[in-house]
């Protein structure tokens, strides 16, 4: 055996500690150091020989740490998309578990689950979808967004999209559609109350749905009426990022400026008619819009009061919002302590709550799509104020 191997050197210079000294060497060499044992090897340059694992000076601090898009994830954190104790995401907690049909909006994960980004397959949640999750940064990020090109309308209506508009699109277009109060209204005497028909939530935040218009069908339309279909603003602003920040989600109102003299997105008229009857054009279209969703609803208490024989409480906060109230006092009815929901809706009562509430679903309306509200509005208005022998002339409302 040749004198003076690896071997020997090691057992005579360490003695019984030989082997874990060897241990060590080789963990250091497992690293990506060098250690040299005696003589250097013949020709090896160790000018930049680096004999540590881990950094030569420290504690680090995690602040210390550059991280390029770390404003975007503190916007984003600080957003309604990541609010995980907010009633979007906490709804579920004592379930433990996010119902499959809301998971798809309601949960990062339950979004890559719905349109197969995870491997299942697309067009339902397999789940199950465990709570605590948010929109995350997964969810608008995925790669897999590229492969989505249509998503799936209340109404029926496929709806081509690119990139993310698939994430905003699949969860900002509520859950039903005007097919929906069509189909539970049909063949029915327009004023007869029926203990059949229950109110038909749009649901929330339904800007997409506000966005494509009569095209995307999410409000009730009224036979004979013909309906503004998607709001296509002038150009840059063609798509939701164009307007929302994507990550702390608020408006890019510097861009409205190009355009518009207003101090304020609110403020923004973008018609030369008064729609409400006012007259008054110095304010914006959002004015004109809440006046008349007033009225419709002013009308509706009406109806129902003298038309269906029956008052109703409105509790934005408690679905399903309209509550029976049989001696008129203002206060909801409840039966073992719970309120009482209200059961006498008609068909046309029910078709004009439903605008309503569409429009009410959605807070930014008046930016969405001015039009296809103010036609709504107008033609649930047009119809009630009919039934109890008013006309929408004479209150100057405009479609």
């Amino acid at each position: 055996m040749p004198p003076n191997t690896g071997v020997d050197f090691m057992a005579k210079r360490f003695g019984p500690l030989a082997p874990l000294f060897a241990m060590t060497c080789g963990l250091l060499l497992l690293a990506g150091g060098h250690f040299a044992l005696g003589q250097e090897a013949e020709g090896e340059d160790t000018t930049d020989a680096v004999p540590y694992a881990m950094p030569k000076s420290g504690p680090f601090s995690p602040s210390d740490i550059e991280i390029q898009n770390n404003q975007a994830i503190s916007d984003w954190f600080r957003s309604g998309h990541a609010d995980a104790a907010s009633e979007a995401f906490s709804h579920w907690d004592e379930e433990e578990v996010v119902n499959p049909v809301c998971a798809t909006c309601h949960s990062g994960e339950g979004f890559r689950d719905f349109h197969g980004l995870d491997g299942t397959p697309a067009g339902s949640v397999e789940g199950p979808i465990n709570t605590g999750g948010v929109v995350d940064c997964g969810t608008c990020h995925n790669p897999g967004l590229a492969g989505i090109r249509e998503v799936a309308f209340p109404s029926g209506l496929m709806h081509p999209v690119e990139g993310v508009e698939a994430a905003c699109m699949t969860c900002h277009q509520g859950r039903t559609s005007g097919k929906d109060v069509e189909a539970a209204t049909a063949d029915r005497d327009l004023d007869t109350p029926s203990a059949d028909l229950r109110f038909i939530n749009p649901h929330y935040a339904t800007a997409a749905a506000s966005w494509l218009g009569g095209y995307g069908g999410a409000g009730y339309h009224y036979a004979g009426k013909e309906y503004s279909g998607r709001f296509f603003h002038a150009r840059p602003v063609s798509s939701c990022n164009s307007c929302h920040e994507p990550h702390t989600l608020e408006i890019e109102f510097d861009t409205c400026l190009t355009c518009h003299e207003a101090s304020s997105v609110e403020e923004i008229r973008i018609a030369r008619q008064s729609y409400d009857g006012s007259g008054d054009l110095s304010k914006g279209i959002r004015s004109d819009i809440q006046a008349n969703a007033a009225v419709l609803m002013a009308l509706i208490e009406d109806y129902t009061r003298d038309i269906a024989g029956a008052a109703f409480v409105y509790d934005s906060h408690r679905y399903p919002y309209f509550f029976a109230d049989a001696n008129a006092d203002g206060l909801a009815d409840e039966q073992d302590g719970q309120p009482v929901a209200f059961s006498s809706w008609t068909p046309r009562s029910l078709r004009a709550v439903y605008n309503w509430k569409l429009i009410a679903a959605d807070p930014g309306n008046f930016a969405h799509n001015p039009p296809y509200m103010l036609e709504l509005l107008h033609d649930s208005i047009e119809d009630l104020s009919g039934s109890l022998g008013q006309d929408v002339q004479d209150m100057g409302i405009l479609r």
